[in-house]
């Protein structure tokens, strides 16, 4: 890895890459990542309990949400056509899976690029991770897959953009050999201690019950829709269409 720095991440494509920075490029909900709504004032508590501070924590769940939503729609819907669509026989011929020794060598190296293919960022491939796994990718495949949210088209998309296409090749590169590598030391960490689970993960609850989880849902449910209320009423929809604005100090 320090070679690969030593002979690639020359100063020249530092500089350039500094230079492409400096020219404030925007991306999407910029007006989010400069919105400063942080109250100061009193103890924490104070601060969550004030009328200020809740305007502040509504803004700021929906905001989140409306950067994201699309994401982990994707995720889902991706994760579903996949386990729907693709037999589970393929998934194992791809994964090698017959093959114990060549899988786990296979899984590190074809997880990263399953992830740039299927564009899901950390809030929307788990679901992926789990049809992946029961499809016969290698424990250390899925944990490659999962590191991989670092290197999703629209992350690499947001590298280009800022520093350039030759770093963000750079970072492509640098990142794909460490998310392979530590996904290789993680499996035999983690078969060292025997604890690889089986093959048994759930993309969804097959049923309807009611359980803890159903009860937690109702309330975060009802605590969502106080939020929501709160942001419509305290000129927050105004404020979303102006998120993805170019921030004047840009």
């Amino acid at each position: 890895m320090m070679l690969l720095f030593r002979r690639f991440l020359t100063r020249k494509l530092v500089s350039e890459a500094k230079a492409q920075a400096g020219k404030g490029v925007a991306g999407r909900m910029e007006g989010h990542a400069a919105m400063d709504m942080s109250v100061t004032k009193g103890s924490l508590w104070q601060r969550v309990t004030s009328p200020a501070g809740f305007t502040a924590i509504s803004h700021y769940f929906v905001m989140d949400w409306a950067a994201i939503w699309l994401d982990i729609v994707g995720g889902l819907l991706i994760a579903g056509a996949i386990a729907v669509f693709v037999p589970k026989d393929a998934w194992q011929a791809f994964f090698l899976a017959d093959q114990p020794v060549w899988s786990k060598v296979w899984g590190p190296l074809v997880g990263p690029l399953i992830a740039v293919i299927s564009f899901v960022c950390s809030v929307g491939n788990i679901p992926l991770a789990a049809v992946l796994w029961n499809g016969g990718l290698s424990f250390g495949g899925v944990i490659s897959f999962i590191f991989a949210d670092l290197i999703v088209l629209p992350i690499l998309n947001i590298y280009r953009k800022y520093y350039g296409i030759k770093m963000m090749s750079f970072l492509l590169v640098t990142f794909y050999i460490a998310m392979a590598a530590a996904a290789f030391i993680v499996e035999l960490a983690v078969a060292a201690l025997r604890a690889i689970p089986e093959r048994t993960s759930k993309v969804v609850e097959p049923s309807l019950s009611w359980n803890y989880t159903t009860w937690l849902n109702i309330a975060f449910l009802v605590l969502a829709a106080i939020l929501v209320l709160r942001f419509v009423r305290t000129g927050g929809p105004k404020m979303l269409h102006m998120m993805n604005e170019v921030p004047k100090h840009v």
